[in-house]
């Protein structure tokens, strides 16, 4: 069986019913498992992990547009993380039996539908994307969904209207491609100065000579009352957990901050636990304790509780 993994980044943290209905919706097909709900009320967003065979998927997906679209008013929408849309961004990930390039279209078709049916606006990325420049998800969203009508224009869309109409004001555009395993992670400072956060995630990102396949971002946290150094690990294999946790704590002293919490939006591989386990512990071998290791050092339990099996992927697709 080929399965597939689905982590729509949908507009909406703040209204548990909204998010409901969304998640609803998706979970309506057949053979399609919504396998973890991450929501943050200051981001107002949440990212929804869902995963099964391939064509049910992406009926899944399909109504879990249509139903956003119909929930979320994107002229009404406020939140610290970027966004350009009810659903912001889809990614589509190869887990059993399927190539990124096979994924990819699976996503081509995902994105057809949302941009012809729908009438959405829809960038394609990453694998699919259909120039360099537009691999890149922080290049087609930039300036965020205030710059759509201006962007339309200037970067039309792969899919979906070219004109900004009364309907894309309220859906937004959105962001759609095949890509491998992504983690994000995010670093709590004790400062409320997010400047500090934005300086370190500078020297975070890759882009900026820092560590390679990593994304960051600086933002403030008003439920958490501080800063935070938001990262993205494109390949966790290049640059770890650990890795890039003892960097940001490096970088947190130089400004006289430090990290009191860790904190992972979503699912990822257990391998990237172990990884981190192993970066602390290098002589260890048995999983568990590695696991065990990784979460108290990277300090995961800070926030809120870190239950291993809910937060695993392959624990929990093993469940489905």
């Amino acid at each position: 069986m080929q399965i597939l993994e689905a982590v729509p980044n949908v507009s909406e943290g703040r209204r548990s019913e909204v998010i409901r209905r969304v998640v609803q919706a998706a979970a309506s097909v057949q053979g399609v498992h919504v396998l973890h709900i991450d929501s943050n009320p200051d981001a107002n967003r949440s990212v929804i992990t869902l995963a099964g065979e391939p064509q049910a998927l992406i009926r899944s997906l399909f109504l879990l547009f249509q139903e956003a679209a119909r929930q979320i008013d994107m002229r009404l929408h406020h939140g610290v993380h970027p966004r350009l849309g009810a659903v912001d961004v889809c990614p589509l990930i190869p887990i059993q039996n399927i190539s990124l390039e096979g994924t990819a279209r699976y996503a081509q078709m995902l994105a057809q539908q949302v941009g012809q049916t729908l009438q959405i606006p829809v960038y394609l990325y990453e694998e699919n994307a259909s120039t360099p420049s537009r691999k890149n998800l922080a290049f087609i969203r930039q300036g965020e969904y205030e710059s759509l009508p201006r962007k339309l224009e200037i970067l039309p869309p792969d899919f979906g209207p070219i004109q900004y109409n009364k309907q894309v004001a309220q859906t937004g555009a959105t962001v759609i491609g095949a890509r491998k395993i992504l983690i994000a992670f995010n670093l709590s400072l004790n400062t409320q100065d997010v400047q500090k956060a934005r300086k370190i995630a500078s020297q975070l990102r890759e882009k900026n000579g820092g560590l390679k396949a990593v994304k960051a971002i600086g933002w403030y946290m008003e439920h958490y009352r501080c800063a935070q150094v938001s990262c993205n690990l494109t390949d966790y294999t290049q640059t770890g957990l650990a890795e890039v946790f003892e960097t940001c704590k490096k970088l947190a002293a130089e400004q006289n901050a430090s990290v009191t919490a860790g904190e992972l939006i979503g699912l990822l591989p257990q391998d990237a636990l172990v990884q981190a386990g192993r970066f602390y512990t290098p002589n260890e071998e048995n999983t568990a304790t590695l696991i065990k290791v990784a979460v108290e050092k990277l300090l995961l339990n800070k926030i809120r509780p870190f239950v291993i099996q809910e937060r695993i992927l392959e624990s929990l697709l093993s469940l489905q």
